[in-house]
């Protein structure tokens, strides 16, 4: 029988049309004769669609149109239920509109690939690939991953980071501290956004301002990291899970800047008006470097899918300071444009390979997770005093002293 899979895109992120791309191409690349397929797709008001003419990337054009010819569609958050259900059905339609044996995430960006959409399938109990709710939050958030990864001994460039309210009300004792512990010239980021997006260059005061104004616009938390300014950028992807995993072969990205931009990545530098997600980017495949430098961005690339405790495919964006030799990991993209599939045809690793890998990854970890334990066999309310939730001495749900939500003596143990 075939596996029916749920290829997941769109999303409430500035990266939903890159999200569409990676959906379309992962889609091309499964075997029709494994795989029955289910695009949904979810619209940047947060609804989710599904119907066959999300198939076709050139229907994206017109959305409006788009989603009135699908159906409009959801998931309950009831474990066990791998239903996908109509919102609203016609006379003589069947509300399920398939049973989901797996889900494929192709989602790129914030409330998507930050665990918030892993946390909401968790719910359902269907397999899942890529990262759990943990490791996704880690790896999109900037700040958080630095410290991990600072933690476990694997190289980052100094970094300074702060709340958008404390930038609004501490502005000038911000600048002092990146001015103090960077100096110039710095790159300015929103913790957790993705694809290249809010993130500008600063070579002075003015700049560094100007910036930060500008990327407070996509989140609540910044970080400010100094400047390679002689660098090389180096992408590694790693397959696997947080304990058995490995590393694709070296790609360099060509930027046609400081940074490698929105456009550097899916326009090609502005080249072609037309996106094909990572695909688009124009790059080396394999890097041209010393053996010991990919040989060490290869190992680092795997301590930190291992560090992250990640699953499934991620890329990890490394930067190489070409005036020290000093190789740093700048992120991780726990959901990588394109699924990063171009790096493992470099591996031999073909794209219908790479997804019955993650497809067998999914499976894995849900039976892995049903040998762990969840219940302890017994029911604590057994241990309330006598009198229970409407006795005397226990209040409405509390034991002696509880108060209308409190707990008993022997509770609070």
């Amino acid at each position: 029988m075939k596996i029916t899979v749920g290829v997941i895109f769109g999303g409430r992120s500035v990266e939903n049309e890159i999200s569409v791309i990676t959906a379309n191409q992962t889609i091309e690349a499964m075997d029709p004769s494994r795989y029955e397929v289910v695009p949904i797709y979810i619209a940047k008001n947060g609804k989710w669609y599904s119907g066959p003419e999300l198939l076709d990337v050139a229907n994206y054009r017109d959305m409006q149109r788009l989603l009135r010819r699908t159906d409009e569609v959801y998931l309950r958050p009831v474990y066990g239920d791998n239903r996908l259900y109509r919102r609203k059905r016609w006379f003589g339609q069947r509300s399920v509109v398939a049973r989901l044996d797996v889900i494929l995430p192709a989602l790129h960006g914030t409330n998507c690939e930050d665990g918030s959409f892993q946390g909401v399938i968790e719910f359902t109990g269907i397999p899942y690939a890529g990262c759990n709710p943990l490791a996704s939050a880690n790896g999109m958030d900037k700040i958080t991953m630095k410290m991990i990864l600072k933690e476990c001994g694997i190289p980052v460039v100094g970094y300074v980071w702060f709340s958008d309210k404390e930038w609004q009300n501490e502005k000038q004792a911000v600048v002092d501290r990146i001015e103090r512990k960077l100096g110039y010239p710095v790159i300015v980021k929103p913790a957790n956004s993705g694809s290249s997006v809010g993130i500008a260059a600063a070579h002075d005061r003015e700049q560094l301002v100007e910036a930060i104004d500008g990327a407070a616009n996509f989140t609540n938390r910044l970080i400010v990291e100094k400047l390679v300014e002689q660098l090389k950028e180096i992408n590694c992807s790693v397959l696997g899970n947080y304990y058995e995993c490995e590393a694709s072969v070296c790609e360099a990205p060509v930027r046609s800047g400081e940074i490698l931009s929105y456009a550097d990545k899916y326009l090609g530098g502005g080249k072609t008006k037309v996106s094909q997600g990572m695909e688009s980017t124009v790059r080396e495949i394999p890097a041209r470097l010393p053996q010991t430098a990919t040989d060490f961005i290869r190992k680092c690339a795997v301590d930190t899918f291992k560090a992250l405790a990640c699953d499934g495919v991620a890329r990890i964006d490394f930067m190489i300071d070409e005036a020290t030799g000093k190789i740093y990991v700048n992120e991780i993209n726990t959901i990588p444009g394109s699924l990063s599939y171009y790096l493992w045809e470099a591996s031999n690793v073909p794209f219908p390979m790479l997804v019955d890998r993650l497809v067998d990854l999914a499976f894995e970890r849900k039976r892995d997770a049903g040998f762990k334990t969840i219940d302890f066999g017994g029911n604590i309310f057994n241990c309330m005093p006598a009198g229970g939730s409407n006795g005397k001495a226990g209040g409405k749900f509390g034991g002696k002293s509880g108060g209308k939500f409190g707990w008993g003596p022997k509770m609070r143990k």
